[in-house]
């Protein structure tokens, strides 16, 4: 998939979410915000695969394989942390009273210290990032 048609796809699975929002924040609708999440469910279903297929083509022409896994588990890991994000969003909108917002909040915080780390690993392996 080139890049354009990845951009496409992308903005148009955010315009079905931001299409499905508008409609569930109408007072009219009692849908179940499962429903409304569920564009963005099938785009980190989608990346998951993507990531898995560029996975096998890398392991077929690598000897390592643990270096091949160390790199792509931190992708498959940003996208299952960004699922779980969007369960709990889910769950705290389906049921406010129930669920603190501490354990909401608990996957994205996590998802960006993660970011963080992996961000600030890869460019202090660069030369001449820090003098």
């Amino acid at each position: 998939m080139t890049l354009a048609h990845r951009a496409l796809f992308t903005w148009f699975i955010v315009l079905v979410f931001l299409i499905l929002l508008c409609l569930r924040l109408d007072p009219r609708t009692t849908w179940n915000w499962f429903v409304t999440f569920t564009p963005l469910w099938f785009f980190d279903v989608i990346i998951i695969i993507y990531v898995i297929i560029k996975f096998i083509r890398k392991w077929r022409n690598l000897t390592c394989l643990t270096d091949l896994l160390f790199f792509y588990k931190w992708n498959i890991a940003g996208v299952l942390l960004t699922i779980a994000s969007q369960v709990m969003i889910c769950l705290t909108l389906e049921y406010p009273q129930q669920i603190p917002i501490y354990v909401t909040v608990a996957p994205v915080i996590l998802l960006l210290s993660t970011a963080i780390f992996y961000v600030g690993s890869r460019l202090g392996k660069r030369e001449g990032w820090i003098q």
